[in-house]
């Protein structure tokens, strides 16, 4: 792809989103989202292969059906209230549609399964944008007009969330489907708290963004995406696989990474508000999530894959992908916790 096209779809994306973010009318944050969805599809056919195309074409038929219940939702709410703006949502059915639009939008069970095949069939790099940058947009309209979402409905599609994305990823093999039920759980972590504390939501997202930008930009850089491809890698470059090791203990929520704080307080949070059963099922559906990450760093360092070769040292082909960025994500994505009073203050 030319750098003048990707200009054009980068430029594209970031309007998408700060107009989403930044709206205060229903059609302007609708507009937004559109335009981030139809942005992001050129990079999902990038390889030019009928995968790619198929899973682009996935990615955009739930993305239309979603925003058009969502549009259905707010045009509802305007006929019954009169207002456009976005934090005016009285109506029990529009509140009701837009609950199940932004699952859907986001991912979240049982509206999960277009996350799965989308994510297998594009390259890392595009799955990076996909499981991060198109998060933000969805979760600011939801962090704006969280009080008027339907609360049953939210709380037990979070439940699902979580339960699905550790109990989906225990027997994957194909890491960008395993980072897909990831993805999963976490919208699962950040939908429970946001009609609690919204701020939650927010730091949660931030921090699963940080750690699976690390995460993916590693696995591009060395190119694996299949966990016996890591069983190789140590023997390549050690660094490499140290850093996937600590990002996939840090989105398990390992103490004393940095994915431990926003759990911690997320629970902390609910036993405050006396929901500790809720706060039990988080707790076990992140034990899932740590299993599984687990049983990665299980088969790449105590298991070697069969090869041919009879040395067990190999050679590093040179990369010329940028690696600059890593190692200040890799220190946010583990060291961040003595910092957890500061964000517990907000």
């Amino acid at each position: 792809m030319s750098p003048l096209i990707m200009l054009i779809i980068s430029i594209s994306m970031l309007l998408g989103t700060s107009m989403t973010m930044f709206s205060s009318h229903w059609l302007t944050a609708w507009m937004g989202l559109e335009i981030n969805t139809l942005a992001i599809i050129p990079l999902l056919t990038l390889p030019n292969h009928p995968r790619a195309t198929e899973s682009a074409i996935k990615y955009f038929l739930t993305q239309a059906t979603a925003s058009m219940v969502m549009m259905f939702a707010i045009i509802h709410n305007a006929s019954m209230t009169n207002q456009w703006t976005l934090l005016q949502i009285s109506n029990p059915t529009a509140s009701t549609l837009m609950t199940f639009a932004f699952a859907y939008t986001l991912g979240l069970a049982p509206f999960h399964f277009w996350v799965l095949k989308v994510a297998q069939g594009i390259p890392l790099f595009s799955g990076m944008i996909l499981l991060t940058w198109q998060k933000i947009a969805p979760t600011s309209i939801m962090y704006q007009i969280s009080p008027a979402l339907n609360m049953n409905i939210l709380i037990l599609l979070a439940i699902m969330s979580t339960l699905l994305g550790g109990w989906g990823g225990l027997n994957q093999t194909q890491l960008r489907k395993i980072m897909a039920y990831s993805s999963i759980a976490h919208m699962g972590w950040m939908t429970i708290i946001i009609l609690i504390n919204p701020i939650m939501t927010l730091l949660n997202l931030i921090l699963y963004i940080i750690a699976t930008l690390a995460l993916f930009l590693t696995l591009n850089h060395a190119s694996v995406t299949k966990i016996k491809s890591i069983s190789n890698l140590w023997n390549k470059s050690t660094p490499l696989t140290i850093i996937i090791f600590l990002s996939l203990l840090s989105l398990g929520g390992l103490p004393p990474l940095t994915g431990f704080m926003p759990k911690w307080m997320i629970l902390q949070e609910l036993i405050n508000s006396n929901n500790i059963t809720i706060a039990t099922l988080m707790a076990l559906s992140a034990l899932l999530n740590l299993f599984f990450y687990m049983r990665i760093i299980y088969a790449a360092t105590l298991t070697m894959f069969p090869s041919t070769s009879t040395t067990k040292l190999q050679w590093l082909i040179p990369q010329n992908k940028p690696v600059h960025t890593i190692p200040s994500l890799t220190i946010i994505t583990t060291l961040l916790l003595p910092l957890s009073p500061i964000f517990m203050s907000l």
